[in-house]
């Protein structure tokens, strides 16, 4: 089998309507020292710095749609040529090139939001980790849930779901996955600080001491200080199932390394051609290719989300929790490959150089390489950085 392209085409890095939508990125310029907010217009990536120093400014304006189609700016290239120069072993580093869609927003995540992966979860924990019990655990689960119900029947919180809740602890057999899953109160976390994220075409990070890991192919929305929902993009939620599997209080060595939160090609603002609803009836893509020629290919529904988006922003956001420079929020996956790539009983789990694709058509296709963390490119640009750099520049 051909392993895809990497970079990847702009024509598959597009959503299917092209440039059409309200579409934001973020470049760095070698020239200045720094990164710039752009706009994706027919006529090419155009910086729109000066009117919008960062997306964060925009995504806090009234009408995010309309500050960024209006401003004139300086026209950076083609999608092509960005996408071309942006994989570091291959990167003139005199040129430009693509960067993760967000910067001082907080890269959330919610957990368990989807009935299959929380059923996954349960079985990492029960399994503390090991791959080899997982078909096990699996069926005790389902022989326990009895005839044709499942998770996906239960509205989180609902009495329906408290009489499961109760007949699974009398069975010794409840876990606090289920308690986020189809309890109250939904698994609302940090999944890598601000400027940490790495964009498409570059290198997706994995612990290397990691042996039971995958992808979490998800739709991330941008959200303002408000609460207000002003767009999507795509993400890849890179998890490592034997470290949170051993301990959910490991966590942050699970969800956070170097490039293991990937957002992009471009956040999308909502206008009237794209809203959430459109979002709410996405199918997000999963391809996974090997250079062992192994290949995977998963959905994931966003119509079988447990909890809405409204419902998950409002746990995120509001008089407990506040993000003076908004967030985004990577919506959960339905999809945990289970399948076997090396041995019998030892499930999906990453090799060094996989091509990740994730994509749905009205947000394009994120698409990364998958290296071990500490091989990726480092992250050394922070906050600090980027204050500096923009004060330099006479643009704040």
């Amino acid at each position: 089998m051909t392993m895809p392209a990497f970079p990847p085409d702009p024509a598959t890095t597009l959503p299917a309507d092209g440039t059409d939508g309200a579409l934001v990125g973020r470049v760095w310029r070698p020239d200045l020292g720094g990164p710039s907010v752009v706009a994706v217009r027919p006529d090419g990536v155009v910086d729109i710095t000066a009117a919008c120093p960062t997306v964060r400014d925009l995504c806090e304006q009234p009408d995010p749609t309309s500050a960024l189609r209006s401003p004139a700016g300086e026209r950076l290239g083609d999608v092509a040529d960005l996408l071309a120069n942006t994989p570091v072993e291959t990167r003139d580093p005199a040129r430009p090139w693509l960067l993760a869609p967000v910067d001082l927003q907080v890269v959330k995540a919610a957990g368990v939001t989807f009935a299959v992966s929380m059923l996954e979860r349960v079985i990492e924990e029960r399994t503390r980790g090991d791959a080899a019990g997982a078909a096990g655990v699996r069926a005790e689960i389902a022989a326990l849930l009895g005839g044709d119900r499942t998770f996906a029947d239960l509205r989180p919180g609902s009495p329906e779901a408290d009489a499961v809740r109760k007949v699974l602890i009398d069975q010794g057999i409840w876990s606090q996955y289920l308690e986020v899953g189809i309890g109250p109160d939904a698994e609302i976390f940090t999944k890598a600080p601000v400027l940490s994220a790495v964009g498409t075409a570059t290198d997706a990070g994995v612990h290397a001491d990691s042996r039971w890991n995958n992808p979490e192919p998800e739709v991330v929305l941008a959200i303002a200080s408000t609460g207000r929902i002003v767009g999507a993009t795509l993400g890849n939620d890179v998890n490592l199932r034997d470290v949170e599997g051993r301990s959910a209080l490991l966590l942050p060595k699970a969800k956070d390394n170097n490039a293991s939160a990937a957002l992009g090609p471009f956040l999308r603002l909502f206008d009237a051609a794209f809203t959430l609803d459109d979002v709410r009836a996405a199918t997000v893509s999963l391809t996974v290719d090997g250079t062992d020629g192994y290949h995977l290919d998963g959905t994931s529904s966003m119509a079988e989300i447990s909890r809405d988006p409204e419902d998950l922003v409002a746990q995120l956001v509001g008089p407990h929790h506040q993000y003076p420079d908004g967030a985004v929020l990577y919506l959960g996956t339905m999809f945990a490959p289970i399948e076997d790539r090396d041995a019998a009983g030892q499930g999906f789990t990453h090799h060094v150089d996989d091509i990740v694709t994730v994509a749905t058509p009205r947000l394009g296709a994120l698409v990364n390489r998958v290296r071990t963390s500490d091989t990726c490119e480092p992250w050394t640009f922070g906050t600090a950085d980027l204050f500096r750099n923009l004060a330099a520049r006479g643009v704040l």
